[in-house]
């Protein structure tokens, strides 16, 4: 009788490994199960502090069924040593199963006692993963309802303590050093005219330093943290939970964060910082300052910004982001909303601050590198050069001899195998050299499937690079056309699409310092492509003295 041939498959959800669920442990228990039933087991797989509930993220679970589809290795089932190990969604396990029976494969549950080969054991799996779910879902249910309870009670919800605080027996205590910074900062904010970007400036002059959390790298209190203290009611001695809520998107699946329009705030039982007066005056002006900030940058005309991040700073190098400045009239009514480029770096983000204090008047830079683009569309034996490129053909014959010569490689390496295995298969069980011809023979065929294996790896390989090879000139082309026709498109294209447009061909611009002698600011352009072999220089006036240097190479 052929000896069945299996996969292992073993998984912990944390690194906190309850006694007997351990990788090693559930391994070991599969091992004597499979020696007990005469099964061979060919791989095994392994994901360590993954969650079961969904095979996202689950890198080897998903290698092993690729395996499955590819039938790698042949093998008759799947071990596992309980059913939860192998996903405890009903959905994804039942559809785990499904690519696996589809394939020849069925899977055993050592623990559960479950084969789903056998018609009992589908049913029952399909059960016990409901089961398994509504018990997650339940658990999940147990777990939020108890941290509301200790909300209510007024106690830390566990996680690290926030800055002002340390945790002892699990109670927040105050932290005298790290409160200094968080009574400065409500104080500065509320009884000063500095907003959350001048107090953080202010700390920074005076070396403040944040104290780090978790894996946090940023020196200083930025502008984001500064508010978020401002916010977080802890320091006024009160517990907040359920202020953020989750929501998932139902057509991608991912995950994101909002305000939840109800949630538990309940007096703690630790210590304040900050006390209710000041609190009070803070969150007035918080209020107010909100108000503001919707108003004036969050309304239906909001900006977009062509060429966010494609500008470098000359100075620092980091990429200029689109603002918008109003101003007032002495009777009242606002200025034109000024829309501008300027350095991130400008304000205070990891302890660093750059000087360059430009603001570039975001139109005119816009119009600027669209002009640039265009004259150098306009010339004739540019754009020709351009053409011929999108005519090249892509030359693969050299990786197409390459792939031809593994695989006649792996054609004789496979006939051979089938050589070795026939002889071993003849092998007459009574001749007394029987062990030595065996063991030859092996010798033999291991050789020959360490050869494959190189010899697979090679072909793979191969065809990846030519992939890869034809997926770039499928984009290049593209890029290619882009520019061609790029004074028809950009005039009837929407800013947004001006956006994607500019980020698909431009890598980088730089800039002056200073706009130049001709009033512009555009020192150099680099593309995402290569366009012509070597860079140009493009008069941008009539004068053809007056000069910008463009970079045509592609970007490294």
């Amino acid at each position: 009788m052929k000896k069945k041939r299996a996969y292992v498959y073993t998984r912990v959800s944390t690194s906190m490994q309850i006694d007997g669920y351990s990788l090693d442990a559930q391994e070991e228990r599969i091992k004597q199960y499979a020696k007990a039933y005469d099964i061979e087991i060919v791989d095994v797989y392994k994901d360590a502090g993954k969650s079961g509930t969904s095979i996202i993220g689950r890198n080897n679970f998903i290698t092993m069924l690729d395996d499955i589809k590819e039938e790698k290795d042949n093998v008759d089932c799947v071990l596992v040593f309980k059913l939860s190990r192998f996903g405890r969604n009903a959905a994804d396990t039942l559809n785990s199963l499904q690519v696996m029976e589809e394939h020849g494969v069925y899977l055993i549950s050592v623990d559960d006692g479950l084969d789903s080969s056998k018609d009992a054991g589908k049913l029952v799996i399909t059960i016990l993963s409901a089961v398994a779910e509504m018990e997650r879902e339940y658990i999940i249910a147990q777990t939020m309802e108890g941290r509301k309870q200790k909300a209510r009670e007024g106690k830390w919800n566990g996680g690290f303590a926030p800055i002002g605080y340390k945790l002892q027996d699990g109670e927040l205590i105050i932290n005298e050093d790290e409160a200094k910074a968080i009574k400065m900062i409500f104080d500065l904010y509320t009884n000063s005219d500095m907003g959350a970007n001048g107090v953080a400036k202010y700390l920074a002059s005076l070396d403040i330093r944040k104290p780090i959390r978790q894996n946090g790298k940023s020196l200083y209190f930025s502008a984001s943290l500064i508010r978020q203290i401002l916010d977080n009611p802890v320091y006024n001695g009160k517990i907040a939970y359920g202020r953020r809520k989750t929501k998932k998107n139902k057509i991608t699946g991912k995950i994101s964060q909002e305000k939840a329009d109800n949630y538990i705030i309940s007096k703690g039982i630790h210590e304040s910082i900050i006390d209710d007066e000041l609190w009070e005056l803070t969150q007035k002006k918080r209020k107010s300052q909100a108000k503001k900030y919707e108003k004036i940058n969050r309304g239906n005309d909001e900006k977009t910004y062509l060429l966010s991040s494609l500008i470098k700073c000359p100075v620092c190098g980091a990429g200029l982001y689109g603002n918008k400045s109003r101003k007032r009239k002495n009777n009242g009514e606002h200025y034109k909303d000024y829309y501008y480029y300027s350095c991130k770096h400008r304000q205070l983000m990891n302890g660093y601050k750059c000087n360059f204090s430009k603001q570039i008047k975001a139109d005119a830079i816009d119009s600027e590198v669209a002009t640039i683009i265009t004259k150098i569309i306009s010339n004739p034996s540019f754009a020709k050069k351009l053409e011929e490129k999108i005519n090249i053909q892509i030359d693969t014959d050299e990786i197409d001899k390459i792939i031809d010569k593994h695989m006649a490689k792996e054609r004789q390496l496979l006939g051979t195998k089938a050589s070795l295995i026939n002889q071993i298969d003849s092998l007459d069980f009574e001749d007394k050299h029987y062990e030595r011809k065996f063991e030859d023979l092996n010798l033999r065929l291991d050789a020959i499937y360490d050869q494959l294996d190189y010899v697979e790896l090679q072909i793979s390989d191969s065809r990846k690079r030519k992939e890869a090879i034809l997926e770039e000139k499928i984009t290049s082309d593209n890029i290619y056309k882009i520019l061609i026709n790029f004074h028809k498109l950009y005039s009837v294209l929407s800013d947004v699409d001006k956006k994607r447009l500019f980020n698909q061909l431009i890598e980088k611009i730089e800039i002056y310092g200073e706009k130049n002698e001709s009033g512009r600011w555009v020192k150099s352009l680099t593309f995402k492509l290569t366009l012509i072999d070597e860079d140009i220089n493009l008069s941008l006036d009539n004068d053809s003295s007056v000069e910008s240097v463009v970079l045509m190479s592609k970007a490294d």
